[in-house]
């Protein structure tokens, strides 16, 4: 007999659990509707890359504030906090930061860098400039200090004549540097010019007759002279042989540009070298103007360049292999995140246009800093509107021109081979490429250094070439003028516009004489043991060599033999090796180490040789 009392229950449960399926049902729509979003969104943003690029935020923090950064001929990163904008701390520390682990090593420092002056030695050296004597009313240091990246330690160079605390420090053709600016010891702004000669010290004081800005935006331009930008309205030119300064032109945005940036436009062998300076933002409250400016005309004079998208005040500019300039940061009232710009923006001067860079996801605002990397990539990091905190989150950009149009990493160009030693201006040089046949463009990048808002020391410069079988011939810049002394990441770009992995190479006023460069390609090749390999070895002329170039080889597996053919090479050319195995060769990884030697000079390159074994003969029959 049923339970009549039990019916309304089971009623009640078999609706229950038909309401619960029901639920589920919905529940597990809505997830689905969620994850078909969250797919949609990826694939738009990854189909987005190659038009507007990708920003990343990096997993670990920055653990001192990143006031100046400078960027290492060992592809590092160097931060100078000092005291970080923290009265109290006397904790004075700077830090590195590399790219392949992410991490950051800090270390103490002997006294307060915080916001000094900061460019690149041509030994390849950062140089501190000036430094921060006292808070409130702030002093400045007269010392100065070079970072070795070869034993991470600060040495303590000659010092100032006088304090500067927020000075621009400005690489000069002959590869001196130029001092300018600063609050001195005393507190009033330092007037007077500086010029400081690697293992002599400073010069003679040159005054300037006028007051300059704190970090005034100053450039060297391809004559010698020096160029100031801003941020006031009225730009100068400072002479590098009278050490006079001269009034150029006038602005049209009127209100200044204060804590705007200001970026030396692309130096190339088809644009004849012509200076160019555009400038952007600035002011408080900020505007998104942009100006650009003919250093080669007759009578220069400030244009309007494209807007950006945003207002930027404690904004800043970088300098792409492309040539584009890409602005990003800042906030349009001062140290106000509200006002945040967030929107990053692509500069084309010579097309006269901007667009989108993507979106950034944190306040950069003073004390933000943004660099080159030698991936092409660019570093962001910093943002100190309050004393005592910062922002610590680290954020990389990766650029559209390293995604294809499916959003994948696009294909880079190589580079296998570039000379050893320093490189003559004038002079032509090799680079190893497998691409050759498909490079368009070969271009210097300066390393850079860079603080409130501006770059001291970012630079392109173009260089013509021709083309052969897996090697390009280069023409090195004309002069220290066009491209001062120092290391730069050569950059090849192909055809689609994307730049290979940046190699440092050293641009230098005092390559002996006679010099050669030494190259061999291909870089690996794969024989069967008791076969050949051939690899070419190419020697191209530096400073007008003429010598003759004798070969050797060492590294060779037990059993095999070497010959070159030619032997020696005289001035200029190749010669094709051939390493023969045998039969008794032992199979594995072999690394060969070619050497190039002309009168007591020799240089050096190395290829890598894989020795297999034979495949098994068929099976005949069963």
């Amino acid at each position: 007999m049923l339970n009549h009392t039990r019916a309304p229950e089971r009623q009640f449960r078999q609706k229950l659990g038909n309401d619960s399926i029901k639920r589920t049902l919905s529940n597990g729509a809505a997830v689905l509707v969620v994850l078909l979003s969250v797919l949609c969104a990826a694939e738009l943003a990854l189909a987005q890359a190659n038009l507007l690029g990708q920003w990343q935020t990096l997993p670990s923090t920055m653990p001192i504030n990143p006031v100046h950064v400078a960027l290492l001929r060992t592809g590092k990163i160097l931060v100078v906090s000092g005291s970080g904008n923290v009265p109290s701390n006397t904790n004075y520390q700077a830090g590195i930061w590399d790219p392949a682990t992410g991490t950051v090593t800090t270390q103490p420092l002997a006294w307060d860098m915080f916001c000094n002056g900061m460019v690149i030695l041509p030994d390849g050296r950062p140089f501190v400039v000036g430094g921060t004597l006292a808070y409130d009313p702030f002093h400045g240091y007269a010392k100065t200090a070079a970072y070795d990246p070869s034993t991470g330690q600060f040495t303590d160079l000659q010092s100032m004549a006088h304090g500067r605390w927020y000075p621009t420090a400005t690489t000069l053709g002959d590869g001196t540097v130029m001092a300018f600016s600063g609050l001195s010891e005393t507190g009033p702004t330092n007037t007077a010019v500086e010029i400081y000669t690697a293992g002599s010290g400073w010069s003679q004081e040159y005054p300037s007759g006028w007051t300059p800005p704190l970090y005034p935006r100053l450039h060297v331009l391809p004559n010698g002279n020096v160029f100031y930008s801003g941020p006031t309205n009225r730009s100068m030119m400072f002479d590098s042989t009278t050490h006079n300064w001269s009034y150029v032109a006038t602005t049209n945005y009127s209100s200044g540009r204060t804590y705007g940036s200001s970026v030396l436009l692309p130096l190339t062998p088809a644009n004849a070298y012509q200076p160019r300076v555009m400038i952007f933002g600035g002011g408080n409250p900020a505007t998104a103007t942009s100006e650009i400016i003919d250093l080669s005309a007759a009578t220069p004079n400030w244009q309007w360049g494209p807007p950006m998208s945003q207002p930027r005040i404690e904004m800043n500019a970088v300098l792409l292999p492309t040539g584009k300039v890409l602005t990003l940061g800042g906030s349009t009232n001062d140290e106000d995140a509200t006002t945040a710009s967030l929107n990053a923006d692509l500069f084309d001067a010579d097309a006269g246009t901007v667009s989108s860079a993507g979106q950034n996801a944190f306040p950069r605002l003073y004390h933000s800093v943004a660099i080159l990397l030698p991936d092409g990539r660019v570093f962001v990091a910093g943002g100190n509107p309050t004393r005592g905190t910062y922002e610590p989150h680290m954020e990389i950009y990766s650029p559209a021109y390293l995604f294809a149009a499916d959003g994948s990493l696009a294909p880079r160009p190589t580079v296998t081979s570039v000379p050893s030693g320093a490189i003559g201006y004038g002079t032509t040089f090799q680079v190893q490429t497998p691409d050759a046949a498909s490079i368009t463009s070969a271009v210097l990048m300066r390393a850079g250094a860079v603080t409130h808002a501006f770059d001291m020391d970012q630079r392109l410069v173009g260089m013509s070439f021709t083309a052969g079988n897996g090697v390009l011939t280069v023409t090195a810049p004309p002069n220290g003028n066009v491209a001062p002394p120092g290391y730069y990441m050569l950059f090849l770009l192909n055809s689609a516009g994307v730049p290979s992995i940046g190699t440092f190479v050293q641009m230098s006023l005092s390559v002996p004489p006679g010099d050669f460069s030494l190259s061999a390609s291909p870089a690996t090749q794969t024989v069967v043991a008791s076969g050949s390999a051939p690899y070419t070895i190419n020697v191209g002329p530096i400073a007008g060599f003429t010598g003759t170039v004798s070969m050797s080889v060492s590294g060779l597996p037990t059993g095999s033999t070497a010959a070159f053919n030619p032997q020696s090479v005289s001035g200029a050319g190749s010669s094709t090796l051939t390493v023969n195995t045998g039969m008794l060769t032992p199979l594995g990884n072999y690394s060969l180490t070619i050497t190039g030697a002309s009168a007591g000079t020799s240089h050096t390159a190395t290829v890598n040789l894989m020795v297999i074994g034979a495949p098994a003969p068929p099976v005949i029959g069963n």
